[in-house]
């Protein structure tokens, strides 16, 4: 199952209609077509009471592509950074709270975008690129043209002793170390994305 972030909403991919038809609740629909697919997502971008729309195909790799194919999409890169103390680095941006993320530029990879990123709004370097950690997707409207927004997550390690600055021309107003046990309360006052990724980072403590 694929999920992807419809603004505060969800859609979900998926290839097994009875499981996810017993234990979910939400809008279902079996793929037919491109067109009826973004007739479908027309439709829904309108609702306001129903949260989860599930899509069934039983060839995902086909349902993917076809759903991409109705988007303008955006590659970006973000990190969940800890330092040497086990803390993880959260910003505050636009009156949630954030991980630094950004769009990849011409010619670069996700991982350089990442590294570049925290620097940018974040004022720190000496970082260290671990792993990949996830993928999130979130889908908007800009210009009344539907994006949808892949970003890939990074498990970074901060060595120095720097102070983080925020990038006020970012809208970054506070930028917080916080303990393992913090994250939760991060989450209240976050977005569906990187509530996923504080979970998977969470995870990464126990």
């Amino acid at each position: 199952m694929y999920k992807v972030f419809f603004n505060d909403r969800n859609i979900f991919l998926t290839d097994d209609f009875a499981r996810t038809f017993q234990v979910r609740y939400g809008l279902f629909y079996k793929f037919c077509d491109k067109e009826d697919l973004a007739e479908l997502l027309d439709f829904y971008r309108n609702l306001k009471k129903i949260n989860n729309l599930y899509i069934f195909h039983n060839d995902m790799d086909e349902l993917r592509t076809v759903f991409r194919s109705c988007f303008k999409v955006i590659e970006a890169a973000g990190g969940v950074i800890k330092n040497r103390k086990g803390q993880l680095l959260v910003i505050y941006r636009r009156g949630k709270w954030d991980l630094p993320k950004g769009k990849l530029d011409a010619g670069e990879s996700f991982e350089q975008a990442a590294l570049r990123e925290v620097e940018e709004e974040c004022g720190i370097q000496d970082l260290t690129l671990v792993c990949r950690l996830l993928s999130t997707y979130h889908s908007y409207l800009l210009d009344n043209q539907p994006i949808l927004k892949k970003t890939i997550w990074f498990e970074i390690i901060y060595s120095g002793s720097k102070d983080p600055v925020p990038q006020k021309k970012e809208d970054i107003t506070e930028i917080r170390w916080i303990n393992p046990y913090e994250i939760n309360s991060v989450m209240e006052g976050t977005y569906g994305t990187i509530m996923d990724v504080l979970k998977y980072a969470n995870m990464m403590y126990l």
